[in-house]
Protein backbone atom coordinates (compact mmCIF):
# COMPACT_ATOMS: atom_id res chain seq x y z
CA UNK A 1 0.00 0.00 0.00
CA UNK A 2 2.82 2.37 0.93
CA UNK A 3 4.64 1.55 -2.33
CA UNK A 4 1.51 2.34 -4.34
CA UNK A 5 1.11 5.63 -2.49
CA UNK A 6 4.73 6.55 -3.15
CA UNK A 7 4.35 5.73 -6.85
CA UNK A 8 1.20 7.83 -6.98
CA UNK A 9 2.93 10.80 -5.34
CA UNK A 10 5.93 10.45 -7.64
CA UNK A 11 3.67 10.42 -10.71
CA UNK A 12 1.93 13.61 -9.54
CA UNK A 13 5.30 15.24 -8.88
CA UNK A 14 6.48 14.21 -12.35
CA UNK A 15 3.43 15.75 -13.98
CA UNK A 16 3.94 18.97 -12.00
CA UNK A 17 7.62 19.16 -12.97
CA UNK A 18 6.79 18.45 -16.60
CA UNK A 19 4.16 21.21 -16.58
CA UNK A 20 6.68 23.64 -15.09
CA UNK A 21 9.29 22.72 -17.70
CA UNK A 22 6.82 23.41 -20.49
CA UNK A 23 6.33 27.01 -19.34
CA UNK A 24 9.01 28.90 -21.22
CA UNK A 25 9.64 32.56 -21.85
CA UNK A 26 11.16 34.11 -24.93
CA UNK A 27 13.32 37.19 -24.35
CA UNK A 28 14.24 39.44 -27.23
CA UNK A 29 14.92 42.92 -28.59
CA UNK A 30 13.03 44.76 -31.33
CA UNK A 31 15.00 47.11 -33.55
CA UNK A 32 14.41 49.51 -36.40
CA UNK A 33 15.68 47.72 -39.50
CA UNK A 34 17.02 50.93 -41.08
CA UNK A 35 18.80 52.44 -38.08
CA UNK A 36 19.41 49.45 -35.84
CA UNK A 37 18.08 51.45 -32.88
CA UNK A 38 15.89 49.68 -30.30
CA UNK A 39 12.16 50.48 -30.49
CA UNK A 40 9.93 51.20 -27.53
CA UNK A 41 6.23 50.27 -27.20
CA UNK A 42 6.20 47.71 -30.01
CA UNK A 43 3.33 45.27 -29.48
CA UNK A 44 4.18 41.57 -29.47
CA UNK A 45 1.39 38.97 -29.44
CA UNK A 46 1.57 35.21 -29.17
CA UNK A 47 -1.20 34.27 -31.60
CA UNK A 48 -1.40 30.70 -30.29
CA UNK A 49 -1.59 31.49 -26.57
CA UNK A 50 -3.47 34.80 -27.01
CA UNK A 51 -1.03 36.68 -24.82
CA UNK A 52 0.71 39.97 -25.45
CA UNK A 53 3.35 42.38 -24.20
CA UNK A 54 5.21 45.54 -25.28
CA UNK A 55 8.86 46.50 -25.53
CA UNK A 56 10.50 48.78 -22.96
CA UNK A 57 12.66 51.84 -23.62
CA UNK A 58 15.57 49.64 -24.66
CA UNK A 59 13.45 47.53 -27.01
CA UNK A 60 13.46 44.53 -24.66
CA UNK A 61 10.48 42.23 -24.18
CA UNK A 62 9.62 38.92 -22.57
CA UNK A 63 6.67 36.72 -23.52
CA UNK A 64 5.50 33.20 -22.73
CA UNK A 65 5.87 30.91 -25.74
CA UNK A 66 6.38 27.37 -26.96
CA UNK A 67 8.22 26.03 -29.98
CA UNK A 68 6.25 26.63 -33.21
CA UNK A 69 4.09 29.37 -31.66
CA UNK A 70 3.65 32.41 -33.87
CA UNK A 71 4.65 35.86 -32.62
CA UNK A 72 3.10 38.92 -34.22
CA UNK A 73 4.95 42.26 -34.01
CA UNK A 74 3.05 45.48 -34.75
CA UNK A 75 3.78 49.20 -34.49
CA UNK A 76 2.05 52.17 -36.06
CA UNK A 77 3.76 53.19 -39.29
CA UNK A 78 5.75 49.96 -39.55
CA UNK A 79 5.20 46.76 -41.48
CA UNK A 80 3.86 43.99 -39.24
CA UNK A 81 6.07 40.95 -38.68
CA UNK A 82 5.14 37.31 -38.02
CA UNK A 83 7.79 34.95 -36.67
CA UNK A 84 7.62 31.25 -35.77
CA UNK A 85 9.23 30.48 -32.39
CA UNK A 86 12.22 28.12 -32.56
CA UNK A 87 14.04 26.17 -29.86
CA UNK A 88 17.08 28.44 -30.25
CA UNK A 89 14.97 31.52 -29.54
CA UNK A 90 13.83 30.00 -26.26
CA UNK A 91 17.28 28.69 -25.35
CA UNK A 92 19.29 31.83 -26.05
CA UNK A 93 18.18 35.21 -24.67
CA UNK A 94 18.06 38.50 -26.53
CA UNK A 95 17.03 37.29 -29.96
CA UNK A 96 16.84 40.31 -32.24
CA UNK A 97 13.81 41.13 -34.38
CA UNK A 98 13.75 43.98 -36.89
CA UNK A 99 10.69 45.73 -38.31
CA UNK A 100 10.58 47.96 -41.35
CA UNK A 101 9.06 51.42 -41.59
CA UNK A 102 6.32 51.84 -44.17
CA UNK A 103 6.77 54.39 -46.95
CA UNK A 104 3.70 56.54 -47.31
CA UNK A 105 2.95 58.22 -50.61
CA UNK A 106 0.42 61.03 -50.48
CA UNK A 107 -1.88 60.92 -53.45
CA UNK A 108 -3.32 64.00 -55.06
CA UNK A 109 -6.81 64.79 -53.79
CA UNK A 110 -9.23 66.63 -56.00
CA UNK A 111 -12.09 68.36 -54.24
CA UNK A 112 -15.32 68.48 -56.20
CA UNK A 113 -17.85 70.68 -54.40
CA UNK A 114 -21.48 70.45 -55.40
CA UNK A 115 -22.33 72.86 -58.18
CA UNK A 116 -25.84 73.86 -57.14
CA UNK A 117 -27.94 75.49 -59.83
CA UNK A 118 -31.14 76.09 -57.91
CA UNK A 119 -33.04 73.63 -60.07
CA UNK A 120 -34.05 70.54 -58.09
CA UNK A 121 -34.13 68.18 -61.06
CA UNK A 122 -30.51 69.03 -61.87
CA UNK A 123 -29.11 69.31 -58.34
CA UNK A 124 -30.41 65.91 -57.15
CA UNK A 125 -28.35 64.22 -59.85
CA UNK A 126 -25.15 65.52 -58.19
CA UNK A 127 -25.93 63.89 -54.84
CA UNK A 128 -23.97 60.64 -54.30
CA UNK A 129 -26.13 57.55 -53.92
CA UNK A 130 -25.58 55.17 -51.03
CA UNK A 131 -24.95 51.76 -52.58
CA UNK A 132 -25.84 49.84 -49.42
CA UNK A 133 -29.42 48.62 -49.37
CA UNK A 134 -31.05 48.81 -45.94
CA UNK A 135 -34.40 47.20 -45.20
CA UNK A 136 -36.75 47.80 -42.29
CA UNK A 137 -39.30 45.14 -41.39
CA UNK A 138 -42.30 46.15 -39.23
CA UNK A 139 -42.53 44.26 -35.96
CA UNK A 140 -38.81 43.46 -35.73
CA UNK A 141 -36.45 45.36 -33.47
CA UNK A 142 -33.64 47.44 -34.86
CA UNK A 143 -33.37 50.31 -37.29
CA UNK A 144 -32.91 48.06 -40.30
CA UNK A 145 -30.96 45.33 -41.97
CA UNK A 146 -28.24 45.94 -44.54
CA UNK A 147 -28.04 43.66 -47.53
CA UNK A 148 -24.65 45.04 -48.53
CA UNK A 149 -25.57 46.41 -51.96
CA UNK A 150 -28.52 46.90 -54.30
CA UNK A 151 -28.14 43.78 -56.42
CA UNK A 152 -31.18 41.48 -56.74
CA UNK A 153 -29.75 38.99 -54.22
CA UNK A 154 -29.27 41.58 -51.47
CA UNK A 155 -32.77 41.52 -50.04
CA UNK A 156 -32.90 37.72 -50.30
CA UNK A 157 -29.70 37.58 -48.29
CA UNK A 158 -31.23 39.86 -45.67
CA UNK A 159 -34.38 37.78 -45.24
CA UNK A 160 -32.29 34.60 -45.10
CA UNK A 161 -30.29 35.96 -42.19
CA UNK A 162 -33.49 36.79 -40.30
CA UNK A 163 -35.67 33.77 -40.91
CA UNK A 164 -32.90 31.14 -41.00
CA UNK A 165 -30.50 32.39 -38.31
CA UNK A 166 -29.14 28.97 -37.40
CA UNK A 167 -28.13 28.14 -40.98
CA UNK A 168 -26.88 31.66 -41.55
CA UNK A 169 -24.63 31.78 -38.48
CA UNK A 170 -23.44 28.24 -39.10
CA UNK A 171 -22.09 29.36 -42.46
CA UNK A 172 -20.19 32.14 -40.67
CA UNK A 173 -18.87 30.33 -37.62
CA UNK A 174 -19.30 26.62 -38.27
CA UNK A 175 -15.85 26.20 -39.81
CA UNK A 176 -14.11 28.66 -37.48
CA UNK A 177 -14.69 26.97 -34.12
CA UNK A 178 -11.02 26.89 -33.10
CA UNK A 179 -10.51 30.55 -33.94
CA UNK A 180 -13.67 31.63 -32.18
CA UNK A 181 -12.58 29.86 -28.99
CA UNK A 182 -9.90 32.53 -28.69
CA UNK A 183 -12.56 35.20 -28.19
CA UNK A 184 -12.95 34.38 -24.51
CA UNK A 185 -9.20 34.56 -23.89
CA UNK A 186 -9.00 37.86 -25.74
CA UNK A 187 -11.79 39.37 -23.66
CA UNK A 188 -10.16 38.23 -20.39
CA UNK A 189 -6.75 39.70 -21.22
CA UNK A 190 -6.72 43.29 -19.92
CA UNK A 191 -3.47 44.20 -21.64
CA UNK A 192 -4.78 42.96 -24.97
CA UNK A 193 -8.07 44.81 -24.45
CA UNK A 194 -6.23 48.07 -23.75
CA UNK A 195 -4.21 47.54 -26.90
CA UNK A 196 -7.31 46.90 -29.03
CA UNK A 197 -9.03 50.00 -27.62
CA UNK A 198 -6.30 52.17 -29.13
CA UNK A 199 -6.26 50.59 -32.58
CA UNK A 200 -8.50 50.90 -35.62
CA UNK A 201 -6.70 48.83 -38.27
CA UNK A 202 -8.27 45.41 -37.40
CA UNK A 203 -4.90 43.73 -37.97
CA UNK A 204 -4.64 42.12 -34.53
CA UNK A 205 -8.19 40.74 -34.65
CA UNK A 206 -7.64 39.40 -38.15
CA UNK A 207 -4.42 37.66 -37.11
CA UNK A 208 -5.75 36.24 -33.84
CA UNK A 209 -8.98 34.92 -35.36
CA UNK A 210 -7.34 33.87 -38.63
CA UNK A 211 -9.83 35.84 -40.70
CA UNK A 212 -9.38 38.16 -43.61
CA UNK A 213 -10.79 41.67 -43.67
CA UNK A 214 -13.67 40.73 -45.97
CA UNK A 215 -14.75 37.87 -43.67
CA UNK A 216 -14.69 40.17 -40.66
CA UNK A 217 -16.80 42.82 -42.37
CA UNK A 218 -19.19 40.18 -43.67
CA UNK A 219 -19.74 38.74 -40.19
CA UNK A 220 -20.54 42.14 -38.69
CA UNK A 221 -22.77 43.33 -41.53
CA UNK A 222 -24.85 40.17 -41.41
CA UNK A 223 -25.17 40.46 -37.64
CA UNK A 224 -26.95 43.77 -38.24
CA UNK A 225 -24.02 46.16 -37.63
CA UNK A 226 -24.00 49.20 -39.88
CA UNK A 227 -21.21 50.32 -42.19
CA UNK A 228 -20.80 53.37 -39.97
CA UNK A 229 -20.04 51.10 -37.01
CA UNK A 230 -17.50 49.17 -39.09
CA UNK A 231 -15.69 52.36 -40.10
CA UNK A 232 -15.71 54.28 -36.81
CA UNK A 233 -15.38 51.64 -34.06
CA UNK A 234 -12.07 50.76 -32.46
CA UNK A 235 -10.78 47.20 -32.51
CA UNK A 236 -12.05 46.45 -29.00
CA UNK A 237 -15.61 47.40 -30.03
CA UNK A 238 -15.25 45.20 -33.12
CA UNK A 239 -14.08 42.34 -30.91
CA UNK A 240 -17.11 42.72 -28.62
CA UNK A 241 -19.41 42.82 -31.65
CA UNK A 242 -17.98 39.59 -33.09
CA UNK A 243 -18.18 37.96 -29.67
CA UNK A 244 -21.82 38.99 -29.26
CA UNK A 245 -22.65 37.57 -32.67
CA UNK A 246 -20.87 34.31 -31.84
CA UNK A 247 -22.79 34.01 -28.55
CA UNK A 248 -26.05 34.24 -30.51
CA UNK A 249 -24.81 31.41 -32.72
CA UNK A 250 -23.96 29.24 -29.70
CA UNK A 251 -27.42 29.79 -28.20
CA UNK A 252 -29.07 28.75 -31.45
CA UNK A 253 -26.94 25.61 -31.54
CA UNK A 254 -28.23 24.40 -28.15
Amino acid sequence: MIKKLNLFLLSIYGVMVLGQEQIQYLKGIVENESTGFPMESVHILNLNMVEGTTTDKKGNFEIRAHVNDTLYFSYLGYKSLKVAVTQDMLKFENSRFQITQLAYALEEIILRPYQLTGYLDIDVKNVPINSAGRYRIPGLQGAGYEGGDRNPNAIAKTFASIFNPADFLHNLFGKKGVQMQKLKKMRENDELKNLLASKFDREIIIQLLNLNRLDLDEILRNCNYSDTFLKESNDLQILEAVSSCYEEYRVLQL
